[in-house]
């Protein structure tokens, strides 16, 4: 089992920036890929961004491709999601996870561990 625990979502302007965190907790971190997901109200969990094992990798969704930057500290067993530019549009929970291997890492139904979520709110 892995235990992620997102922090640092909140409210911002639009044209700011914020970092979320994903602490992971149980097995050993660098065994699992992760992937940042999101979901507004009404809408389906989309995909973000995702990094490999090693953080040799990363994906993101075209949405966010130029102002989101996945990263990972495997010593500390922490990913995180750098956000700038944000828009308003950006505005949904933010929620971290952890699958084994990076094949098919846009793809939420192939993670097997979630956090809880952290809300990300974007203001015009």
């Amino acid at each position: 089992q892995v235990q992620l625990v997102e922090s640092g979502g909140g409210l911002v302007q639009a044209g700011g920036s914020l970092t979320l965190s994903c602490a992971a907790s149980g097995r050993t971190f660098s065994d699992y890929a992760i992937g940042w997901f999101r979901q507004a109200p009404g809408k389906e969990r989309e995909f973000v961004a995702a990094i490999s094992l090693s953080g040799t990798s990363t994906y993101y969704a075209d949405s966010v491709k130029g102002r989101f930057t996945i990263s990972r500290d495997n010593a500390k067993n922490t990913s995180y999601l750098q956000m700038n530019n944000l828009k308003p549009e950006d505005t949904a929970v933010y929620y971290c996870a952890a699958k084994n291997g990076y094949a098919s890492a846009a793809r939420a139904s192939a993670y097997s561990y979630w956090g809880q979520g952290t809300q990300v709110t974007v203001s015009t």
